[in-house]
């Protein structure tokens, strides 16, 4: 009898095991963790992309959780916007707005770069979030100033781990990126500065056009919230981790179209 039970609680943890794993919609890792407030609050965060998107909603929490922001986007009107709509210890009166457009050259970004220093002499950047689409990370803009630099995020995407069907050159160049920044971790790890990469799959934005990130028709899977995206993603940051998925397990329809393109 004694073995019995035995049995059947290993096979209801299993069980149990399986359906958190389908039904939660982020790594095991990233989900123990909880959100270190110290580490966010009076730390200044630059964010690029900020103007829509995953990029707004992440303001819009720091804010919230005392963070001092820096946010960067080509819109300068949409950025107002945003700023105007921040509420927290330090916003909106405190906000910085700097236009940027990544795709720029690498002269203009150092210029940026110096700029965003000016903003908080007194500590310069504590983190930089690096949400902004461009076609190659630019070197210019991880130059800041590495005495005050605690960690620099990358908002990349599962599709850089997990092959998606249809996005054959999105996939590529996410796979790129999160080598990248895996390697640049290496190379930063000396001066005490953290590399995260933060690897959303499907997400639900309150602008949703009907196409995923990539341009792509999206797929009828369940997707998670932009703001639990951002919420996650800081509780990433605060806890230093080096890499976090999140999102809901592939789903069904994926699979099937993966399995019709052979």
């Amino acid at each position: 009898m004694f073995p019995l039970i035995i049995l059947l609680f290993f096979f209801a943890s299993i069980i149990n095991v399986v359906f958190k794993f389908w039904t939660t919609d982020a790594d095991f890792t990233l989900l123990s963790k909880k959100l270190k407030r110290e580490e966010i609050e009076d730390k200044v965060v630059w964010i690029t992309g900020a103007s829509r998107g995953i990029g707004e909603v992440l303001a819009r929490q720091l804010a919230s959780l005392g963070a001092k922001l820096i946010l960067s986007a080509r819109n300068q009107a949409e950025l107002e916007r945003v700023k105007s709509q921040l509420t927290g210890k330090h916003a909106p009166g405190d906000v910085k707005i700097l236009p940027l457009d990544l795709a720029s050259g690498e002269a203009s970004i150092r210029e940026a770069v110096e700029k965003a220093e000016s903003f908080f002499p007194e500590s310069g950047v504590d983190y930089m979030i690096h949400n902004a689409v461009c076609e190659r990370p630019k070197s210019a803009a991880l130059d800041v100033t590495e005495e005050s630099l605690k960690a620099t995020f990358e908002m990349s995407s599962a599709a850089g781990k997990v092959p998606a069907p249809a996005q054959t050159v999105y996939s590529a160049s996410k796979f790129a990126l999160n080598g990248y920044f895996h390697s640049l971790r290496s190379e930063l790890f000396q001066k005490g500065i953290k590399v995260t990469v933060v690897c959303p799959g499907p997400i639900e934005t309150s602008k949703d056009s009907g196409a995923g990130s990539s341009g792509q028709p999206r797929l009828s899977e369940k997707r998670v919230s932009s703001e639990r995206c951002a919420e996650l993603t800081i509780i990433a940051a605060s806890n230093g981790l080096k890499e976090a998925w999140i999102s809901y397990q592939v789903g069904e329809k994926r699979i099937e179209v993966a399995a019709q393109k052979g």
